[in-house]
């Protein structure tokens, strides 16, 4: 029998505004509301308003709350500043990717676990499994909380006469307790959009008193609603892996691109360090790429990628990109066949459409 999936606390401000709802990760999601291209340049030029209450909220606190997050996770979350966050990974023992995750850092003893909602009860259960025996416990509060963000270039401009927090000290990868409309928060600087932007934690019942604040407040800026199709077309151009996408249980880090997040050599070591040390010095099978197609036609996921008779790879995500104008993938490819400049094609529909190697990201912003 099929579960129902989950309703965050916004689903009745998403069917008020006429959202199309689809079902993502098990929950009930906004995938458009005016439509993926307005959303889209909505954030790229003002600012856009997610619901994200389908992610994972993992508490890791007590004495050992570092050590243990160290042995569990890619990265060393020991090395960071109280307030600071950073980009990390959580494998299983032979290396391959269970989640990419964003780890902050709240206390010098207390830590917040980010997990995409696909894998937050995964996340979950590894995490308490490789912190038995130490002095740190899990409090797995995601169902409690809720996680608004308020992305672009306005997203500042917006947030700031709403909160008391002085937004200029939370830094890129920042965090800071305080409160917005009213309402104990944590603020991040974080987001999946390669624009500036906040991240707003706060308890699941006071989701739609920032929800409206921030609707209210962003109105006059051009602010608006953006469902998970705008969200996914922006994380492509900004370079950003999806799990599920670019990144699986069958991946390495390294394979994506994403080396700079295992720490080899921090010490007590980690669950997956022997299979992910042998992986880096291994010749890899494939490389993580950005591909612009300038033949005819759309790289869709799973579209497998020619070098002229020699199957090289396959389309891990693709869409028109809205700023570019031009049609955008990411893909796996050969390695020999992953240096910027080199032709590749991409069968799309039984047809073949020529793809230039770029670098990654598509899109930066104008710091």
């Amino acid at each position: 029998m099929t579960e129902e999936p989950r309703a965050t606390p916004l689903v009745g401000r998403h069917e008020a505004l006429g959202a199309r709802l689809v079902d993502f990760a098990g929950w009930q999601m906004p995938i458009q509301y005016s439509g993926i291209l307005e959303e889209h340049r909505a954030v790229r030029r003002r600012a856009g308003l997610f619901d994200l209450c389908h992610m994972g909220e993992l508490f890791v606190e007590g004495p050992d709350a570092g050590d243990a997050l160290a042995f569990a996770v890619t990265t060393d979350p020991r090395t960071l500043v109280i307030g600071r966050a950073h980009y990390s990974m959580i494998c299983a023992p032979d290396g391959g990717i269970l989640d990419d995750l964003i780890v902050y850092r709240l206390a010098g003893a207390r830590f917040m676990v980010v997990a995409n909602a696909s894998n937050a009860a995964v996340v979950s259960d590894a995490l308490a499994e490789r912190l038995e025996g130490r002095r740190a416990v899990i409090d797995d509060q995601s169902l409690a909380t809720a996680l608004v963000a308020i992305q672009g270039p306005a997203a500042r401009g917006i947030l700031a006469p709403l909160t008391g927090l002085d937004l200029d000290a939370v830094h890129y990868y920042g965090i800071a307790e305080g409160a917005v409309a009213g309402v104990p928060s944590l603020v991040a600087r974080t987001g999946y959009t390669g624009e500036d932007g906040f991240e707003v934690f706060v308890d699941a019942a006071a989701a739609t008193t920032v929800w409206d604040a921030l609707a209210t407040a962003g109105e006059a800026a051009g602010l608006v609603p953006v469902g998970l199709g705008a969200r996914d077309t922006l994380r492509l151009e900004a370079g950003m892996p999806l799990y599920g996408n670019e990144l699986d249980r069958a991946t390495t880090p390294f394979e994506a691109g994403l080396g700079r997040v295992v720490k080899l050599a921090k010490e007590g070591g980690f669950v997956g360090r022997d299979a992910l040390a042998a992986a880096a010095e291994a010749a890899p099978r494939r490389r993580l790429v950005g591909l612009v197609v300038r033949g005819r036609g759309i790289a869709r996921h799973g579209h497998p990628v020619w070098s002229g008779d020699r199957a090289s790879g396959v389309v891990t995500s693709g869409t028109m990109s809205p700023t570019l104008g031009v049609p955008i993938a990411m893909a796996y490819v050969a390695p020999a066949d992953s240096a910027p400049g080199t032709m590749l094609d991409v069968e799309i529909r039984e047809a073949r459409a020529a793809a230039e190697v770029v670098p990654l990201p598509f899109y930066t912003r104008l710091r």
